[in-house]
């Protein structure tokens, strides 16, 4: 026999937030993060009641609790539900419901708000709350205010469906609905009878049929015979975090294997971490194409775009400049492709590509350079890196790369790690599953998105820079709610590393004052504020010792000093020199 929460009939806020939450529950709900507040009362108390069916996590800062949401709906691949009470709580939401937006990650936003007789009028902790996060949502709307009526509480089940169903289909993405309550908040008795829904309420009726919604299937797409018959294509394996990394990586194997085009992976791609499938990939393309007679000889007549373009700026204008025919693989509805060329977008997922062994009638000729090129750049790379001592920057990625635990779950800060893993991250078979948020590509966010992702995940690592740490240490205050392990390896460079990489960096003053920004914080002392461990590494091998085995409980910083100028310096000075003296 089904038992109601002990509270729904208390009044008809409760009866609303009942309704809501159980919906939640049967659609395949496991996770809410609530944001402290009054307006939210009502859900918070229904959440609190379907533990532990449904896990409920309390987070004070609501930007870094939309963040760490954002983590686990990335790790999990269903959505999370954030709650908040009214006022500028949800307005710290934002900038995670633009990532979400971007980066197609399921969230479901709840923001509470007070009557409509209580705006405009100076009632406090009120805004306007309505289209609060402009056009990014998938979907969003406002509920009527609760009501105990059944047909109001029907329709404010189908609601909830619809809201989780939107949240995943067609494409995943942040959903927000707005949710007025009048007094009483607390579960207090408001004066409405409700004893006759008790005896004609039947849940397990009024439930019945409820289930999580199953993706849209796709029929297998035949290769197009356009690609077929190039004898220069190529394969880009873009940005993607993909539920089934293994799956995604051995698809665009096939793809590559059938056609005999070399597969070009970004860093971030699943491609680099599953590197026996695939023996046409290509991990130095950044460093290849910064040699202009190696990037003459291998234009491309044809392009094969999945997912999202890599963050090459190389790349990017090596494409932009040869002008071959492209096509996007994805089965989003966005556009993908910021260069505007001869792209056809092909709405479908890469795994959909009905890709067999063939016999082809042309030579592979084309392939073969980009795979004898990759191979003397990659040797160049490995053994400059495997030659350096001192602790730089660049050196991290590499190194992480050859010794993380197989299957390491990692999340790669923005700014230089991103392209530190682009340039150096060395093809392996470890399985690594590499996350990010490269949707709006900001530092909001950072330390709680990986606490999100580690959350009940395999112990993981996070890569980050110092800003982008210090930009969200309250994520730090999740540390006694967050279960699983989380080692931050932190570059301390004292600084916006990015910045010394543009123009205007040879013009000091402003230079270090707007744009270096330097911090001057003892990272040691922090990590003493927040009760997290902490350790200042000084060789690589220390470095290789403390990733490999990890911990399985607990936050733990691993500082590597290293100097933002000297850094930057070698960066210019060798990234040329990889690919100089290779003839092909």
């Amino acid at each position: 026999m089904f038992d109601l929460m002990p509270t729904a009939f208390k009044n008809i806020n409760q009866l609303w937030a009942y309704i809501l939450t159980e919906t939640l529950k049967r659609l395949g709900l496991t996770c809410v993060i609530i944001c402290p507040g009054s307006r939210s009362t009502p859900l918070a108390v229904a959440f609190a009641e379907q533990i532990p069916e449904i896990e409920a996590i309390s987070i004070l800062d609501e930007r870094s609790a939309a963040f760490f949401a954002l983590g686990q709906a990335q790790a999990t691949g269903r959505p999370v539900v954030l709650l908040c009470t009214s006022g500028t709580a949800g307005a710290n939401f934002y900038s995670a419901v633009i990532e979400a937006s971007y980066s197609r990650v399921p969230l479901l936003v709840l923001t509470t708000d007070r009557p409509p007789e209580l705006r405009d009028c100076h009632s406090g902790q009120t805004v306007d709350q309505l289209r609060l996060y402009g056009n990014y949502p998938n979907w969003q709307t406002e509920l009527a205010l609760p009501s105990a009526d059944m047909g109001m509480l029907a329709y404010l089940r189908q609601m909830v469906i619809h809201s989780w169903e939107r949240a995943q289909t067609p494409t995943k993405g942040p959903v927000h609905l707005n949710i007025p309550f009048r007094d009483p908040l607390a579960p207090l008795p408001d004066g409405t009878d409700l004893s006759y829904l008790q005896s004609q309420f039947q849940p397990e009726e009024f439930f019945a049929g409820i289930t999580n919604p199953c993706p849209m299937p796709h029929a297998p797409c035949p290769i197009p015979k356009e690609w077929k018959e190039c004898d220069r294509g190529i394969i880009i394996a873009g940005v993607a975090q993909p539920q089934q990394p293994q799956e995604y990586a051995k698809a665009i194997a096939q793809l590559s294997q059938t056609l005999k085009w070399p597969v070009l992976a970004e860093g971030l791609s699943p491609v680099r971490n599953y590197a026996e499938l695939n023996p046409y990939l290509i991990s130095t393309y950044d460093l290849i194409l910064r040699n202009q007679q190696l990037a003459k000889q291998l234009a491309p007549k044809m392009v094969i775009q999945v997912g999202e373009m890599p963050t090459s700026k190389e790349l990017r204008n090596w494409i932009d400049a040869t002008q071959p025919r492209r096509w996007v693989i994805d089965n989003s509805d966005q556009n993908l492709d910021p260069l505007h060329g001869r792209t056809t977008h092909l709405r479908i997922s890469v795994e959909d590509i009905k890709a067999e062994e063939r016999n082809l009638s042309f030579s592979s000729d084309y392939g073969k350079k980009w795979c004898d090129a990759e191979a003397k750049v990659r040797l160049v790379v490995d053994q400059t890196m495997g030659k350096i001592d001192e602790i730089i920057e660049s050196k991290a990625a590499w190194l992480i790369s050859q010794i993380l635990p197989p299957e390491t779950p990692l999340f790669i800060a923005n700014s230089m790690p991103v392209r530190d893993v682009e340039y150096f991250w060395k093809p392996n078979n470890l399985g690594v599953r590499s996350y990010f948020n490269r949707g709006a590509n900001g530092i909001d966010g950072t330390l709680s998105t990986a606490l999100g992702i580690a959350h009940r995940q395999q112990s993981s690592v996070m890569l980050t820079g110092d800003l982008a740490l210090l930009h969200d240490t309250n994520g730090f205050l999740i540390r006694n709610k967050f279960v699983g392990h989380l080692t931050i390896v932190l570059i301390n460079n004292n600084g916006g590393g990015i910045f010394e990489m543009l123009p205007i960096a040879k013009f000091d003053p402003p230079f270090e004052e707007f744009f270096g920004t330097p911090q001057d914080i003892d990272f040691a002392q922090l990590c003493a504020t927040y009760n997290v461990q902490h350790e200042l590494i000084t060789s690589w091998q220390q470095l290789q010792q403390r990733l490999n085995p990890l911990p399985t409980q607990g936050i733990r910083v691993l500082e590597l000093r290293t100097n933002r100028k000297a850094d930057a310096k070698w960066r210019q000075e060798n990234l040329r020199k990889f690919a100089a003296d290779i003839v092909i």
